[in-house]
């Protein structure tokens, strides 16, 4: 690990140490007794099912990439692309953001592909990955049942509005993704140009990412493909919201009953707590989705503390068996994989780290 990786982790340890006592002060009266009791009483072929949809889930993100892929690799299999699917979440699982790289880097490498091309579709799929669930918490949110989902009403046009934002942002990038298509190129000179008088690292990199997602939206070849990525990843996470459905009520509590809305708005308290999370033991995953459900929901701590951690075993940490079963078969090292991947990115931008 290098010393700008020890000190984002380091810096990631703190936060979460500082948001843990925190949490740890507000619940004076924690029971361990009660979180015991409660956790004992899981339905577990409830959390089967839901490793079954997150894995299912798994499965529609390779078909995604196959679609992503069939403009320069329309005989690529499916099964190579669910193998490089789990060994990835895997390394990402084990070896935090270090690990993010490995999916796209054994893509391009079994598809003879360069790597940059695959993390240009990387992001694009970030986009739709985003934009799918803006549209699912938006007819959630905007339906006229959906002001009787959420426990406390008074917030209602809170929610209203932060759906609202999420949807412009989402437009945004959007709009931006069709000007870096059509005029890329002109973009990246332009980026050069004036970002190269700070840093002309900087600025070369950051017009390489530019190209390259440009070349990562080619990928999207006409509205049929389009059509067929929307609903796949409508779907996917329509999939990965059932799963959390089926966790929240395997427990059988009526506080745990909970609807579609606050599924999803739980749903984007965890991603937007995974942005903290340490390699293997995760950490500002399991804290959003503890603190959303006892502070927004009014969950009793106990429970709401079990839950967080069967939520993150299911949906982050349930592919490393199968992961580590493929990487061994396939006699790949994920930490190997993963400086393999840095190190071409690194040879294919050209020049040191910025």
């Amino acid at each position: 690990m290098d010393k700008k990786r020890i000190v984002v982790s380091t810096v990631i340890f703190l936060i979460l140490a500082v948001l843990f006592y925190l949490q740890y002060r507000e619940w004076h009266s924690f029971d361990w007794g009660t979180f015991w009791s409660q956790t004992r009483q899981i339905r577990w072929q409830r959390v089967a099912r839901a490793v079954a949809l997150i894995y299912i889930a798994y499965v529609m993100r390779a078909i995604r990439w196959k679609i992503f892929l069939k403009p320069v690799r329309p005989d690529a299999k499916l099964m190579d692309l669910v193998c490089s699917t789990l060994v990835g979440f895997t390394g990402l699982a084990l070896l935090g953001r270090a690990g993010e790289p490995i999916r796209p880097y054994l893509i391009g490498r079994r598809q003879k592909l360069t790597l940059s091309s695959q993390l240009a579709v990387w992001a694009v799929e970030r986009i739709f990955d985003v934009a799918a669930f803006t549209l699912l918490i938006g007819l959630a949110v905007f339906r006229e049942s959906g002001l009787y989902s959420i426990p406390e009403p008074s917030w209602y046009p809170s929610l209203q509005r932060g759906v609202l934002v999420l949807i412009g942002l989402v437009s945004a990038v959007a709009v931006a993704a069709v000007v870096i298509n059509r005029q890329g190129e002109a973009v990246a000179r332009w980026i050069e140009r004036e970002f190269g008088h700070l840093s002309a690292n900087l600025g070369r990199r950051v017009a390489h990412w530019v190209r390259e997602f440009g070349t990562g939206l080619n990928t999207i070849h006409g509205p049929f493909s389009f059509l067929w990525l929307t609903l796949v990843s409508v779907g996917m996470w329509y999939v990965i919201a059932m799963a959390y459905k089926e966790v929240t009520h395997s427990y059988g509590q009526a506080s745990l009953e909970i609807p579609q809305l606050q599924i999803l708005i739980l749903m984007g308290s965890s991603m937007l707590g995974s942005m903290l999370q340490l390699p293997a033991v995760g950490g500002g995953s399991q804290l959003a989705t503890i603190k959303t459900l006892s502070g927004l929901f009014g969950v009793p701590p106990e429970l709401a503390a079990s839950c967080g951690i069967l939520l993150w075993l299911v949906t982050f940490a349930a592919v490393i068996p199968s992961g580590l079963a493929l990487a061994h078969y396939e006699r790949l090292s994920l930490r190997k994989l993963s400086e393999e991947s840095h190190r071409a990115e690194e040879a294919e931008i050209g020049g040191p780290p910025a």
